[in-house]
């Protein structure tokens, strides 16, 4: 919880400045108190006036007040705050932080500070892959700071997206994980999967009919991106491998691969899951693709269109065979009728050790929604859930595969 926490946001030139309107909004709504300390350069992307008028605070900038001359202390800050976090960060302020060079407020401020430090860099990619920049985050980790990097940035195709500032909910995201962490008052959720690796699937994957046209579904990722988020936090490693959604994950213990078709999911997946403890597949994977894709948008010619499909892998059946005795396999079934028996029709060709049944006949569940609701089949039973927010039926899910792994040692 942020709710009292006071925060030291540190702003410097970059392009990316303009969102750190966006951070201050998000901190302010989440109960946290505000103080913007903006290098000179930052001051040419994003005005002072802006930001004071979001903290209802002056603006820190230089070490002396332009109008009285009145002193700002940067120790008084560094013992004022709970944390402080800089975004964006140059690489320019990272090589200064890195190595003392105490030439503006925001760098003075930094070393001052007796509350932990987040770091969010923003840069060109180029800038971002130096080996120089490299060193300079490495050494600000070696200081105990926390790097806050994009984790949307691993793609299937290779590592992309590094450079750029990460989007302001994470940002938000990771300082309240933190202190959530710190105080055990609110953080209640036991670690009981601890160093476990975990391979989630999660959101649509789309099947190309043409350069602009594909065969799709409506899911939204919600639910795989919440067991994500479940999972890291009792302790997990947690490979996610996402559909083409427009979610971001928050956890830093969260290894995102993003993906669009089923057979770059599958192929990710096949990968994955031998080093893994576990895997849930939640994505809603198209069972068929157009046989043949058309290289150049198909045009209105003619009453009809007859497209002719043939099936994608069956992701769930390949994990199944690979299952060795210390992996747990839990899969998701969507079903329109006879839905209890076709789960557990799915629970033993699959090699489920547990599946979770989904009915789209529970109105305002499912496809797009913030809550589900759902029934667990396994091999001893079922057990029937009331519908609540997908958060907390992560967590109900989660509870089930703590169970069985403590059952099997």
């Amino acid at each position: 919880m942020l709710k009292g926490k006071k925060i030291v946001l540190g702003i410097t030139g970059s392009i990316a400045a303009y969102k750190a309107c966006q951070i201050i909004r998000l901190l302010v709504k989440a109960g946290a108190e505000v103080q913007v300390v903006i290098t000179p350069a930052g001051k040419e992307f994003i005005t002072p006036i802006t930001l004071s008028a979001l903290t209802q605070k002056p603006v820190i900038s230089e070490f002396f007040a332009q109008r009285d001359g009145t002193w700002h202390s940067h120790v008084a800050l560094g013992l004022w705050a709970d944390a402080m976090l800089i975004a964006p960060c140059t690489a320019s302020t990272l090589g200064k932080m890195a190595h003392g060079i105490a030439d503006n407020m925001l760098v003075t401020t930094y070393l001052s500070m007796k509350a932990p430090v987040f770091v969010a860099p923003a840069m060109d990619l180029d800038m971002y892959a130096h080996p120089t920049t490299q060193q300079n985050l490495d050494t600000l980790r070696s200081f105990g700071n926390h790097i806050i990097e994009p984790q949307s940035g691993f793609l299937a195709s290779g590592l992309e997206g590094k450079g750029r500032m990460e989007e302001p909910e994470v940002i938000v995201g990771r300082l309240t994980e933190f202190f959530n962490s710190e105080d055990s008052s609110d953080f209640t959720r036991p670690a009981s999967l601890q160093d476990k690796q975990i391979l989630i699937t999660a959101g649509p994957t789309y099947e190309k009919i043409d350069p602009v046209r594909f065969i799709g579904n409506y899911s939204s990722g919600k639910m795989g991106f919440a067991l994500a988020e479940e999972c890291a936090r009792r302790g997990a490693r947690v490979t996610l491998i996402a559909g083409p959604v427009s979610l971001q994950t928050v956890h830093r213990n969260i290894r995102r691969i993003d993906v669009e078709s089923c057979e770059e999911m599958y192929n990710a997946a096949v990968e994955a899951f031998p080093k893994c403890d576990a895997a849930i597949l939640c994505a809603a994977v198209a069972d068929f693709k157009p046989a043949n894709v058309a290289d150049q948008k198909i045009k209105r010619e003619g009453d009809d269109l007859l497209l002719r499909l043939k099936p994608t892998h069956d992701i769930a059946a390949a994990l199944g065979k690979m299952k060795t005795d210390r992996q747990q396999l839990i899969g998701f079934a969507l079903e329109t009728n006879d839905e209890e028996k076709n789960a557990e029709g799915k629970l033993i060709r699959k090699n489920f050790d547990f599946i979770v049944l989904n009915s789209l006949q529970n109105k305002g569940t499912c496809f797009r929604t913030d809550d589900n609701q759902i029934t667990i089949i396994s091999h001893e039973g079922k057990k029937q859930f009331d519908k609540k927010p997908k958060q907390e039926v992560a967590s109900d899910i989660i509870d089930e595969l703590t169970a069985i792994q403590q059952k099997h040692g």
